[in-house]
C-alpha cells in the first residue's frame, strides 16, 4: 500500500464559509490584490467579499482583467498590477482561469522573469506570494492543485506550469458562490471535474521509489488519491444533472462543488491522462471550453482503456449504481461506459469532435499534438502509441465506440503482481 497527497494548508468547505476570508488573509499582510474577471466583479457576492476585507482593515486592490482560457497578455497586466500595488497576498476569486491567473501572478511577482520560464514541472524555485482561492464554479479544482494552464500565443496548444509551490495556502469553497453560475457553465465545469476524478482513479500507478514524490509532480494513482477520486465520482455523478436543471438546489450545488474539490485533491497528486492530452489541440482548433473537450473525450477514453483498467472502470460503474455488486467486472465496466456517455448527453455535452467543428483532416495534427503531451500520456493506464492515438481520435470524431471495443477486447489487464498492476 502506497499513498501520497499534496494539499493546501487549509481547506474550508460549506455554505457561508466565504465569510471566513478576512481572518485567513490578515495573517499574510495588509496589501491584498484580488484577482478575478469582469463578470465576477459585478456580482453582489464579490462586492460583499471586498467590503469584508476592507472592514477588516486591509488595503484592497482589484485586478479584474482575467480572460477565459488565460492568454498571457492578461497575466502580464496582472503581474504589473501586483508589483505596482506592492501586493503582499493574492486572493483568487472566480473560475479556474481566475485562480490559475492568481497562481501565475503570485509566482512571477516574487521570482521575476517571463511566464514561459516556468513552463513544465518543478521550474518554480521557491514559495510564491501567499494565495487564498475562492472558486465560484464547481469544476477545475484549481483551488487545491499544483498546476496552472495558460494560453501562450507562441505555442500551438495551451501549456502548464506544475509545481507544489503553486498550491494555494487556503481554499475556501462556498457552494453559494456557484448559484449564479448558468446551466451551460455548470454542466461543462461539473463534467470537467468528473473527468478529473475518473482519470485520477484510472491513471497508471508508478513504481513506489522513495524519490517518486520528489521527481514527479503527478505520481499516479495511489491509496490516498483513490479515496478522494471515488468520493468525487459519487458526489458529481449523482448530482450534476440536478445542479444543471435546478441551479437553485443548494444540496446538489454543494455535492458537485465538494466533488470538484475532491477531484482536484485526487488529480493534483495522481495526474490526468489521455482526455486532457487530446483536449489541448482540440481546444486550440475549436476554441471550445476545456471542460467540454475533456468531457466529450471521456467515454472514448474509458473504452480505449477498458482492457487495462477494467476493475477500476467497473468500480466507478458500481459507485454510480450503473451495475450491482454481483455484476462481473466486464458487465459493470461496459455499463459504466454507456451510462457515463448518457449522463454527459443529458447535460448537453457534444457527442463527437465533428459536432464542435473538428474536420477529418485535422485528426492527424490532433493526434500528433496529443502525443507531445508526455506528462499526460505517460499517466494513461493503457500505453499509448501513435497508432492507438489515431484510433482514439477517429472514434471520437465518428462517435463510433465500437471501433475501440473491437480493438481492445483482447487486451488483458496487467497481472496484479507486476509493478504496473491496477491496485486500489
Amino acid at each position: 500500500m502506497f499513498g501520497a497527497l499534496r494539499t493546501p494548508r487549509n481547506i474550508v468547505f460549506g455554505i457561508g464559509q466565504r465569510a471566513s476570508l478576512p481572518r485567513y488573509v490578515t495573517a499574510f499582510g495588509q496589501k491584498v490584490l484580488i484577482v478575478t474577471d469582469q463578470r465576477m466583479e459585478g456580482e453582489a457576492s464579490f462586492r460583499a467579499l471586498h467590503a469584508d476585507l476592507s472592514a477588516a482593515g486591509l488595503n484592497v486592490s482589484v485586478f479584474s482583467e482575467v480572460e477565459a482560457e488565460l492568454p498571457t497578455a492578461c497575466l502580464h497586466a496582472g503581474i504589473g498590477a501586483a508589483r505596482e500595488f506592492g501586493a503582499q497576498v493574492i486572493v483568487g476569486i472566480g473560475g479556474g482561469s481566475c485562480i490559475d491567473a492568481a497562481k501565475v501572478i503570485a509566482l512571477v511577482t516574487v521570482h521575476g522573469g517571463a511566464v514561459s520560464d516556468y513552463y513544465g514541472e518543478f521550474k518554480v524555485p521557491g514559495p510564491i506570494l501567499p494565495l487564498v482561492a475562492l472558486p465560484t464554479t464547481a469544476g477545475t479544482g484549481s483551488e487545491v492543485t499544483p498546476v496552472a494552464v495558460v494560453a501562450d500565443p507562441d505555442r500551438a496548444v495551451k501549456v502548464g506550469i506544475a509545481s507544489p509551490y503553486l498550491i494555494p495556502d487556503t481554499a475556501i469553497c462556498d457552494p453559494e458562490l456557484t448559484v449564479t453560475c448558468p446551466p451551460g457553465l455548470t454542466a461543462v465545469s461539473g463534467a470537467d471535474a468528473l473527468v478529473h476524478a475518473i482519470e485520477a482513479f484510472t491513471t497508471a500507478p508508478r513504481a513506489q521509489t522513495p524519490g517518486l514524490i520528489h521527481e514527479h509532480v503527478f505520481i499516479g494513482k495511489n491509496a490516498l488519491t483513490d479515496n478522494y477520486a471515488l468520493a468525487a465520482v459519487g458526489n458529481i455523478g449523482r448530482n450534476l444533472q440536478t445542479a444543471v436543471r435546478d441551479g437553485g438546489n443548494l444540496e446538489a450545488r454543494a455535492s458537485v462543488m465538494l466533488g470538484a474539490t475532491q477531484a482536484g485533491l485526487a488529480f493534483g497528486t495522481a495526474g490526468t491522462s489521455v482526455c486532457h492530452a487530446v483536449q489541448y489541440p482540440v481546444g486550440a482548433l475549436t476554441h471550445t471550453a476545456h471542460g467540454l473537450g475533456v468531457a466529450l473525450m471521456l467515454p472514448y477514453a474509458l473504452a480505449f482503456n477498458r482492457g487495462f483498467a477494467l476493475a477500476d472502470i467497473a468500480a466507478i460503474g458500481r459507485i454510480l449504481d450503473f451495475a450491482d455488486e454481483q455484476s462481473s467486472d466486464e458487465v459493470a465496466a461496459d455499463a459504466c461506459i454507456s451510462e457515463i456517455a448518457a449522463l454527459l448527453r443529458n447535460v448537453a455535452i457534444p457527442h463527437t469532435l465533428a459536432e464542435i467543428g473538428v474536420k477529418y483532416d485535422d485528426l492527424p495534427w490532433i493526434a500528433e499534438q496529443a502525443m507531445a503531451a508526455n506528462r499526460l500520456i505517460k499517466n494513461n493506464p493503457r500505453p499509448v502509441d501513435r497508432e492507438g492515438m489515431d484510433l482514439l481520435v477517429e472514434a471520437a470524431f465518428t462517435g463510433d465506440l465500437s471501433m475501440l471495443s473491437a480493438k481492445t477486447t483482447d487486451a488483458k489487464t496487467p497481472d496484479a503482481k507486476t509493478p504496473d498492476a491496477k491496485a486500489s
